[in-house]
């Protein structure tokens, strides 16, 4: 700005120099040409005076120097010149000044001369005689007056650039430097010209409306990223050369991020195909950044994904694109169970019907005789009864499932229950040559009673199913710090590591063909864990092969009037038994 302003002045004072200068030289040359003018009048009517008194003669003495001087007759002929011979002159009767000055006494013109080809500047006046006294100049000695000034002027001129430059140098300065001294983060606390205290005003005005536009813009911003980073969806933003602008967290976790990459995507753009290179995403990406919706499932670090990629468009042109990742990974999973439990529902339900209708087919036909009909009726109530204890259990698994169960939580005492349940299976666990004992203390806990009753029971059930002969189970009921656990022993077959990870599922038997000896339905444990999941409790197990096996279910010590509802119990659902 101070370079401007400095500009500014200097481009001002040179077009006042120039006017000036121009003012000047036009004053002085109109000056000059009335000063020669005024000289030719005086020197003309200073010789008519001479010549009136001494005559044409007088003439002759005039020095080499003086103007041109003619002396004319009043017919026009010339009778004297000082510059030429008057012989060799044409007649003059019709020149400006000579014929004006006959008629009027006196006259003055300025024309081109044929005999000196300049420009000259002529003065006549008549003599008593008649004849007409001219005297002239070349209108050129104005000219080069002002020429022979013309240095002289450009040091003036100089001088007061110099001058100029200088006081417009130190005026800019003095200009500018209160303006470089505003205050604009607070306008209103400046002291300055007081032109600029609208502007100032205004400014102040534009500052508080823009600080407020940002800071709403700010908590939007935190409001949109504090949303977007706990969705348990993955969401990337990204532009129209597939560089992300923005990303969850939970989108990162997702492809497999590490820290350190997602620093590099934090301080600038990553293209989104270093998240991840494979063919399905590839093309996910290409067709967004063409413009077209896509959606898909894909498999991405062991996980299930439905991917819903949304365009942006902005007048018919891709400017970007939505990424948008939603973990199906459980209802894959879900679905697999489904279909794994349909199967093997068919399978374990064929079983006995076909048992039942060979059994019952046989002695149709009266193929039996009548003392084997009692123990084909045997069989066939065995198979009834294991055909009745298996839809019994399907059942209670997809009420747990669905929390259809219509029970409502009470105090409990895991000690008491836990005697109970010993005094039901007693007389199984003698049958199998199983001890049966209990041991620990009175635990109350806050739990469905019914749903608590047939985890243990089904625990209780399995050590004596699978335990050995003159073998033991052993039921504890323990408070921990923060936690009440009831423990099943028993000195059965084992379970390997790799069945462990699999025993909670449904149908899913260690050893089918003793399981199918004993009568085992293959839904024992998945009862427990689905009703463990219920009642918000976790459920463990440790095993070793031909050692035994020891389960345990875990209370939280929380209040006992604490009630949770379904929503609640349902939480937990996933997490229990993995």
């Amino acid at each position: 700005m101070t370079k401007r302003i400095f500009r500014s002045l200097i481009g001002i004072s040179l077009v006042v120099c120039m006017i000036g200068m121009t003012t000047v030289f036009a004053v002085l040359y109109y000056y000059f040409d009335d000063q020669i003018i005024n000289e030719l009048q005086s020197e003309a009517n200073y010789l008519a005076v001479y010549v009136e008194e001494n005559g044409a003669k007088a003439l002759q003495v005039l020095p080499q120097d003086f103007q041109r001087v003619t002396l004319v007759a009043q017919d026009g002929k010339v009778l004297y010149d000082n510059y030429t011979d008057p012989s060799r002159m044409e007649n003059h009767a019709q020149r400006v000044e000579i014929k004006e000055a006959m008629e009027k006494g006196s006259a003055r013109s300025a024309r081109h001369s044929d005999t000196f080809r300049k420009q000259m500047i002529y003065y006549a006046v008549r003599l008593s005689d008649g004849t007409v006294l001219r005297v002239s100049s070349t209108q050129y000695t104005a000219a080069a007056v002002l020429t022979s000034m013309l240095t002289p002027f450009f040091w003036i001129v100089m001088c007061i650039l110099a001058m100029v430059g200088f006081l417009a140098s130190r005026i800019s300065r003095k200009i500018v430097e209160p303006l470089n001294q505003l205050d604009l983060e607070h306008p209103e606390n400046n002291e300055s010209y007081d032109e600029l205290a609208p502007l100032l005003s205004k400014i102040s005005l534009q500052q508080k409306t823009i600080h407020q536009q940002l800071q709403q813009a700010k908590q939007r911003e935190q409001e949109l990223s504090t949303i977007t980073d706990n969705m348990q969806e993955g969401l990337l933003l990204i532009d129209s050369k597939g560089n992300i602008l923005s990303s969850n967290r939970s989108a990162l976790k997702i492809l497999g991020v590490s820290p350190q990459m997602q620093q590099n995507i934090g301080s600038h753009r990553e293209n989104v195909l270093v998240l991840n290179r494979s063919e399905a995403f590839c093309k996910v990406v290409d067709r967004l950044l063409e413009g077209k919706h896509r959606e898909t499932t894909m498999e991405i670090n062991g996980g299930y994904f439905q991917v819903t990629a949304n365009p942006v468009m902005r007048g018919g042109k891709v400017e970007g694109g939505v990424l948008l990742f939603v973990d199906v990974t459980e209802q894959r999973q879900g679905e697999l169970l489904r279909r794994e439990f349909t199967a093997n529902v068919s399978h374990e339900l064929k079983t006995p019907l076909t048992s039942i209708s060979g059994f019952a087919e046989i002695m149709k036909d009266g193929l039996v005789q009548q003392e084997d009909v009692p123990q084909f009726a045997g069989k066939i109530f065995s198979e009834s009864q294991r055909l009745i204890d298996l839809v019994g259990d399907i059942i209670k698994i997809s009420q747990l499932d669905e929390d259809m169960l219509p029970y409502e939580r009470q105090t409990v005492d895991l000690y008491q229950l836990c005697g109970e349940i010993c005094e039901r299976l007693q007389q199984r666990a003698q049958v199998k040559g199983v001890t049966l004992t209990l041991s620990g203390q009175s635990a109350q806990v806050n739990t469905v009673r019914q749903i608590a009753d047939e985890v243990i029971y089904n625990l209780c059930d399995n050590a004596i199913k699978y335990n050995r002969p003159d073998g033991s189970v052993t039921v504890t009921v323990s408070t921990e710090a923060g936690s009440i656990k009831v423990w099943v022993q028993d000195t059965g077959i084992g379970i390997s590591p790799a069945d462990q990870r699999r025993v909670f599922e449904r149908f899913y038997r260690v050893d089918k063909s003793h399981s199918r000896q004993i009568g085992g339905t293959g839904l024992g444990l998945s009862i427990v864990k689905h009703g463990a999941a219920y009642l918000g409790v976790k459920v463990g197990l440790q095993s070793q092969v031909g050692q035994g096996s020891t389960f345990w279910l875990e209370w939280s010590a929380q209040p006992l009037m604490q009630q949770e509802s379904p929503m609640q119990k349902c939480r937990f659902v996933k997490h229990i038994g993995q």
